[in-house]
């Protein structure tokens, strides 16, 4: 703890406008945008590359909040009123979601991955009165507009398009609170059937500025917002989180790799936040280039890369990026400061590769139903197994119902805690303890330090013949650097002997391109299996040696179609117990 650096706390930048521009704990997003665009005026603040870069300053961008705010009252929308929003990163995206509390209004932002009828069930849930959507499924909801008034976020639909929108009638507005409900996000982890979780202002704001309490960011900083906005993660830690300090704010709209390569390349993008799979597939493709340059240059590398880690733990300077300045450049992450992953696990040895290439690449931990940030591992003392430290004292973390072995269920208490969840008393009532703490479903440990330890999700366990809890996610991880030959791994458990209550070990393995083409076969081709599975069953092999006895897998699926994914790149499991 001593290695981190003494620096103000994070909100003391808002404490001259407490008071004047904000009279609650916590300023609410309408307060909190209007003090950046007072603040940073002409610094950039929202870009996009569609295809040409556009960039408005933060005094643009609050003029169009205001135009937006005063048609929104044209409009008959009052306090407690939902407005829904739906399509890919962009500026009208996010002056939508800032404009919806200035007039007390709920802004709802919809997945836009979803197909139309799930759409449609969430907006029969929502009952908003205007809906914002970009132009693919533009045609469809304004034939079927579920209640709502359909209009759009793109500018190739201009009769409605939202920019364009504007009033001649002045209206002063009735805002939102700190603790009005700000965001309603349906969410469902990865499986079952979604829930509307109902975030204050309060909560999204505390969680803004608590989070960096572990993480200095700056207002010279450029986010990358390349994840879908309307998740939680992306929202907090690329949205919010740089409109509070001033930074710039680069819309991603996929994940395609040369239009990625482009725009972290001109956006000159200093932060970055992604899930494992897409970390993993930009190291995949640093480590083969270096590769390619043959055993000895990839040695010399590797030796290279083992020093520039020990110098930065030992003495906290960052050599990597002077020692490696030419390989981050052809990755186009030359101007990266910090790399932060959430949405899941990511293994350990990966973090460690990108902080040996210089770049400063943290772990974070969160949900939904925590606005979501609850644990970040500062730069200045990250520990590479650990998901985060907790935000005490600002917050609390424990573990309870520990095991033998210290491991429990994380629970927290907070100010960014949710308020519940929508039109569910009974499953919010369930979500808590008898003490008031948020029952994360999520089991691990905590050090000292406060630091927390992640190994499943409580409802994944595998229980062995042995009675050995096996957590699928650890054995998961162990097959991040066989990225180029494994596309998708599910570990489950399965029932050795009928009737039998413990399980054995599977693996159920999609097959990557790279290796159906290393192999010279093709997917779906009878012929080919045996050359699939044996292929798959070394690599396995090579991964059981490295796992506890009772942790290696005993039985290997291939799959002929990929397991179906969220919009944060992590599959959605089945639940059989």
């Amino acid at each position: 703890m001593g290695k981190i650096q003494n620096r103000p706390l994070p909100w003391a930048a808002i404490e001259p406008w407490r008071g004047k521009a904000f009279k609650g704990e916590w300023p609410t997003l309408a307060e909190l945008i209007t003090i950046s665009a007072e603040r940073f005026a002409d610094r950039p603040c929202f870009t996009d590359f569609d295809p040409d870069r556009r960039t408005y300053t933060y005094a643009q961008v609050m003029e169009k909040i205001r135009q937006l705010v005063q048609w929104l009252c044209s409009m008959g929308i009052k306090k407690g009123d939902t407005i829904a929003v739906s399509g890919k990163n962009s500026p009208e995206w996010g002056v939508v979601y800032l404009s919806a509390g200035f007039v007390g209004a709920i802004i709802v932002p919809i997945d836009y991955a979803l197909h139309e009828k799930e759409v449609t069930n969430l907006l029969n849930t929502a009952k908003p009165k205007l809906f914002f959507v970009d132009e693919e499924k533009y045609k469809y909801f304004s034939e079927n507009p579920c209640g709502a008034k359909v209009y759009s976020l793109n500018m190739k639909i201009p009769e409605t398009y939202v920019f364009d929108l504007k009033t001649e009638s002045t209206f002063t507005p009735e805002p939102s609170t700190e603790n009005d409900t700000a965001a309603l996000l349906f969410t469902s982890g990865t499986t079952g059937t979604p829930k509307g979780v109902m975030l204050s202002h309060k909560n999204l704001v505390a969680d803004c500025f608590i989070a960096q309490t572990n993480l200095l960011i700056l207002e010279t900083d450029v986010f990358y917002a390349l994840l879908p906005i309307h998740h939680a993660y992306t929202m907090q830690a690329a949205f919010i989180n740089p409109l509070s300090v001033g930074a710039e704010i680069v819309f991603g709209k996929t994940m395609a790799v040369s239009k990625m390569l482009k725009e972290l390349r001109e956006g000159k993008i200093t932060l970055i936040l992604g899930v494992p799979l897409l970390f993993n597939k930009l190291l995949a493709g640093i480590v083969k280039g270096i590769r390619a340059k043959g055993p000895i240059v990839y040695g010399i590398m590797k030796i290279l890369m083992g020093l520039s880690y020990l110098i930065k733990k030992l003495t906290g300077k960052n050599p990597g990026k002077k020692l490696f300045k030419a390989v981050l450049e052809k990755a186009s992450i030359s101007t990266l400061r910090v790399a932060i992953c959430g949405g899941g696990p990511l293994a350990a040895s990966v973090f460690r590769m990108y902080q040996e290439f210089g770049i400063d690449f943290i772990q974070g931990y969160g949900l939904t139903e925590t606005s979501p940030i609850i644990a970040l591992n500062p730069i200045e003392h990250f520990k590479i197994e650990s998901v985060g430290r907790d935000f005490s004292p600002h917050m609390e973390m424990k573990i309870i119902d520990k095991d033998e072995k210290g491991i429990g269920e994380v629970v927290v208490k907070g100010p960014m805690v949710m308020q519940g969840y929508y039109n569910m008393p009974e499953e919010t009532a369930a979500m808590f303890t008898e003490d008031g703490f948020l029952k994360t479903g999520d089991l691990g440990w905590m050090d000292s330090e406060n630091y927390l330890y992640l190994c499943g999700r409580a409802k994944n366990l595998i229980v062995t013949a042995g009675g050995k809890n096996v957590y699928p996610e650890e054995v998961e991880n162990a097959f991040q650097l066989y990225f180029n030959d494994i596309n998708q791994i599910t570990v489950v458990g399965y029932e050795m002997e009928a009737g039998s209550k413990s399980e054995g070990i599977e693996a159920q393995i999609y097959p990557a391109d790279e290796l159906l083409k290393k192999l010279g076969v093709q997917r779906g081709d009878a012929v080919a299996q045996d050359a699939i599975y044996n292929a798959i069953s070394d690599i396995v092999e090579k991964v059981n040696k490295t796992l506890q006895p009772y942790a290696r897998i005993s039985k290997i699926t291939i799959l002929d179609e990929p397991l179906e994914m969220t919009t944060t790149q992590k599959v959605k499991r089945k639940y059989n117990k």
